[in-house]
């Protein structure tokens, strides 16, 4: 299964199927927000499409909730991670 499949292919596989939606949506500022992120997260930790889950979230830029064990902020960060990767990439093509 790819990232590329459609996205029942492999959100029919998630671990998530079997917990409350809400879970992997907390209300920034609740206070027990942090609990309940670690809790989406290790729903995600066990995950067998964890990848596929999270490739989705990037490619289709999810601003919110928990996607493939990541959070918005998580997300942001694996996309900057990327753009720096791609930029160093095309600088060693150019260089080179």
């Amino acid at each position: 299964m790819t990232a590329t499949g459609s996205a029942a292919n492999w959100a029919s596989l998630g671990a998530c199927r079997s917990a409350d939606p809400d879970l992997f949506f907390p209300v920034p500022g609740h206070r027990l927000v942090e609990k309940q992120i670690a809790r989406a997260k290790a729903i995600c930790a066990g995950c067998a499409v964890r990848p596929e889950c999270l490739e989705f979230a990037l490619t289709n830029h999810q601003a919110f909730g928990i996607w493939g064990g990541t959070t918005a902020e998580d997300r942001r960060l694996v996309r900057r991670r990327r753009r720096r990767r791609a930029a160093a990439a095309i600088g060693a093509v150019s260089a080179g």
